[in-house]
């Protein structure tokens, strides 16, 4: 029996006949747009900033990032010592991890702090700060930031990765080259930093710093607090700059918090004190910088190149209250309340003006007229929202702190501008009543799982504060409530969605890894139609008769994403500068406190702890790179040459959870009765080997004919590896086709190539292994396509973007090669209509940036 004409599938070839070329294969998903960050280039292009001598580089896809040279790293065989041997080092790993009490340890530490010797210690610091003419005192624990950097150029394994040359990369897009960003030095910051250091010094290159700082609560109860501040070397790739290894962010020290005084606080002197004591504290971690900033620092690089480095605050990582702190605005109450322009607080909301952008210089001149005559300077510092305080990033040249602040998408947007939403989501919710709320409960609940992703049970009555859960439930929000707040049932709730599905295309935008004109573009186009939409929102909201729902949305985070677009083309992809790596520390600090103190000055405990983890960590690197040295010894001329390891990939897969027998073609076919998607199973079997084989180039001699008995292996889990649209690096999705998942049935999405020119969306039913005699071994799926028609596509779905689609019957499932998949995909069924789905299109990057392509063509 032939199949209909929609189902002829298209055979991706297997084993002796290659996969199709990483262009051919990325016409056959149909992304075609020369608009966007999607596109496979055929070619790289790097132009070097002109200080660094080097000539403009073109390169394949395959060579490009990948073709620097790298001396071999000297491998240190008994890199345990100083412990006397490889085992005595592991046990000293699981009791430090373990807290166990200072009498077991004592010695231990005592080996431990032999290992830091030569790596940069902490030191404690009294600051004194004069307060109605008393001197007060203020502790400060640091390590110097620049004994730190120093740390890290003269370890060997992080050495060769260092990056030091402002550079603008381009990929060809089919028609021309269009510039891309996603590390910091492909921003325009670091091209103009290199461009301003002596052009009489040869090698002169800026090594860049991100700092963060920020209080957290370490008691459960909250009344300990701790003020951690983290270092990372901007001049080290993301993957290490923002890993857990050696090169990762470190604490570099701990800073005072004044103490909250009933009789004081809010009072303009004592919050100026608080202001004063953090940034004459932070000197203390500036040590060495703020003069190499300016005479620079002559460094051996491991390959004996010599260099002028001068060190620069590129990024200053933080939320909202210690971006005040650190630029010295005045925040939420200031006229300006901006750390990186001058909009006025009464224009918050507006993202169609633009105003000018502050200035070092203007803070300057600010201050010296409030040193002159503080009636006037006080006038000036006002209108400015500034605080009359000397900003110890002005030491440092070359570190504009209003320059080096960005965007932080866990504190503004998850944590911040959603929240605000979410609550508003809730106020319309509870006004029509309890069948709304419950059933807006009930979508979530049975919102489709995926990995990673955090799965709500109730919404409405629960409270939290983590930013990761607040991302994952704005992107499971719009989809569950676009069937409740109708237009008709509520105005004002629709009015929100629109707003909601708007915030989620600027967030989802905004956290691409690699950005081009055209997604910048595309970013500036949606900040106006969610300014459309708030204020649209705004007016119906003014004249709903709900109580209590926001009417002035004249706060900063409705504004900071204002300034995203610059923020990516000075200084990089948005995870540059995320809170999020920074933020995981917390925790271990929050564990050595409950563990590993005794409650009194935690902070010289906290940090004793930190520095021996962080040198059992460097010892652990070392070793890990000894045994991959053996490794390779071991495979002798087996070992693959680093030229033939393999950059491009094409789609692989993985069937993993085997059933532990096999069944008979029979026997599934009548267990499946109950589901007409098992309807004649062994007949379409049959059908589609025989149609299917001869693409794989197997002649057939006569027609394939299977016995009942014929053995099939079911498999319940399927990992799918794919070529990420976003930055061209493999990912990886992983599918479930299992009745009972943690208790409940799975039976996953994907994305597959149904012909040559059509990819579909389809639902797992069944998976499995079968051999065919004389011919081989084979791995299909039985998969229910959703591929019917819509007809006339709805309005609804054009105003929030949604990918609309529709499934056939269960009883025309189909029969696919495991080799069409593509990727993992999650979908929502609309409840008002049968059989029809959302494309969760946020579900991630590469999703998101499929369907802005159109993958379903």
């Amino acid at each position: 029996m032939a199949l209909p004409e929609v189902f002829k599938l298209y055979y991706p070839p297997l084993d002796d006949h290659p996969l199709p070329e990483p262009e051919e294969e990325r016409e056959n998903l149909g992304i075609t747009s020369p608009a966007s960050a999607i596109q496979q280039p055929n070619e790289f292009k790097t132009e070097y900033h002109p200080r660094s001598s080097r000539a403009t580089l073109c390169q394949p896809f395959e060579e490009f990032r990948v073709a620097q040279e790298i001396q071999q790293v000297p491998v240190d065989e008994e890199s345990w010592h100083p412990f006397s041997s490889r085992g005595d080092l592991e046990f000293a790993e699981i009791a430090l991890n373990a807290a166990l009490n200072k009498s077991h340890i004592n010695a231990l530490l005592s080996l431990i702090s032999r290992i830091s010797q030569g790596q940069a210690q902490f030191s404690k610091h009294e600051v004194p700060v004069t307060y109605k003419r008393n001197e007060q005192e203020y502790e400060v624990h640091t390590r110097p930031i620049w004994d730190w950097a120093l740390d890290l150029l003269d370890n060997p394994l992080l050495a060769p990765h260092f990056v030091w040359d402002a550079c603008r990369v381009y990929k060809h897009n089919g028609m021309e080259f269009e510039r891309f960003f996603d590390e910091p030095w492909t921003g325009d910051r670091w091209w103009d930093i290199q461009s301003s250091l002596p052009p009489d010094v040869d090698g002169a290159v800026p090594l860049c710093f991100i700092l963060y700082a920020d209080k957290t609560k370490l008691s459960s109860h909250g009344m300990v607090k701790g003020y951690p501040v983290v270092a990372r070397c901007t001049n080290l790739p993301v993957h290490i700059r923002n890993g857990e290894g050696f090169g990762g962010g470190r604490v570099v020290g701990w800073l005072p918090i004044v103490p909250e005084d009933a009789a004081e606080e809010g009072k303009l002197g004592y919050t100026t004190l608080k202001r004063i004591v953090w940034h004459e504290s932070f000197l203390k971690f500036l040590e060495h910088v703020t003069q190499y900033s300016k005479t620079g620092y002559s460094h051996k690089c491991y390959n004996d190149i010599p260099r002028w480095l001068f060190p620069v605050i590129l990024i200053l990582s933080a939320d909202y209250e210690e971006q005040c702190m650190m630029s010295l605005i005045r925040g939420r109450g200031g006229k300006c309340p901006c750390p990186v322009c001058l909009v006025p607080l009464a224009e918050l909301h507006d993202l169609s003006k633009t105003y000018p952008l502050r200035s070092v210089e203007e803070a300057k001149e600010a201050l010296r007229v409030y040193n002159f005559s503080k009636a006037q300077g006080d006038v000036i510092l006002k209108s400015l929202g500034l605080r009359p305080v000397e900003n110890v990033f002005w030491l440092v040249l070359h570190s504009d702190p209003h320059d080096a602040l960005s965007l932080d998408r866990l504190h503004s947007l998850h944590a911040g501008l959603w929240k605000h939403l979410l609550g508003e989501l809730k106020k319309i919710l509870a006004s029509l009543g309890r069948d709304a709320e419950a059933a807006f409960e009930k979508l979530i609940a049975d919102f489709p799982r995926w990995r990673n992703f955090n799965h709500f049970v109730s919404v409405i009555s629960i409270s939290f504060t983590d930013g990761n859960k607040f991302q994952d439930l704005s992107k499971q929000t719009l989809y569950s409530a676009l069937g409740i707040l109708t237009h008709r049932a509520s105005p004002v709730g629709y009015r929100l969605l629109r707003v909601i599905g708007s915030y989620l295309q600027l967030d989802s935008w905004i956290g691409l890894d690699v950005h081009t004109e055209s997604t910048l573009a595309a970013i500036e186009a949606e900040l106006l139609v969610f300014d459309a939409e708030l204020k649209a929102y705004i007016t119906c909201a003014t004249e709903s008769e709900i109580e209590k729902l926001k009417l002035d949305w004249n706060f900063p985070k409705t504004h900071l994403w204002k300034h995203i677009g610059r923020d990516i083309r000075r200084k990089g992809a948005a995870r540059n500068y995320s809170t999020r790596p920074n933020e995981k520390l917390h925790g271990p600090l929050k564990d050595t406190y409950h563990r590993r103190t005794n409650g009194k000055n935690v902070a010289a405990q906290i940090l004793r702890v930190d520095h021996h983890q962080f040198a059992l960590k460097l010892l652990r690197e070392r070793i890990s790179t000894l045994d991959e040295h053996h490794r390779l010894q071991a495979l002798g001329d087996d070992a693959p040459d680093e030229e033939d390891l393999p950059i491009a990939f094409d789609n692989d897969w993985k069937l993993c959870s085997p059933m532990q027998r096999p069944s008979s073609i029979l026997n599934i076919e009548n267990n499946g009765q109950t589901d007409r998607a098992f309807q004649h199973f062994r007949r379409k079997f049959t059908d589609f080997i025989n149609e299917c084989l001869p693409t794989y180039g197997h002649q057939l001699m006569s027609w394939l004919v299977f016995p009942p008995n014929f053995q099939i292996h079911e498999h319940r889990y399927l990992k799918v590896n794919y070529k990420s649209t976003v930055d061209w690096k493999q990912a990886t999705d992983h599918l479930r086709c299992n009745p009972q998942f943690h208790g409940r049935p799975r039976f996953d999405h994907a994305l597959i190539q149904l012909t040559a020119e059509k990819t579909a969306f389809v639902r797992l039913v069944f998976m499995f292994k079968c051999c065919i005699s004389n011919i081989g071994s084979f791995e299909f799926a039985l998969v229910q396509p959703y591929t019917a028609g819509i007809g006339v596509p709805r309005r609804m779905d054009r105003i929030f973007k949604l990918t609309r689609i529709k499934a056939v019957p269960r009883a025309s499932s189909i029969f696919i090669p495991l080799v069409s998949f593509i990727r993992g995909a999650v979908l929502v069924p609309d409840p008002d209509r049968q059989d029809e789905y959302l494309v969760v299109d946020h579900i991630d990057s590469d999703m998101f940036l499929r369907m802005k392509a159109g993958a379903l063509q």
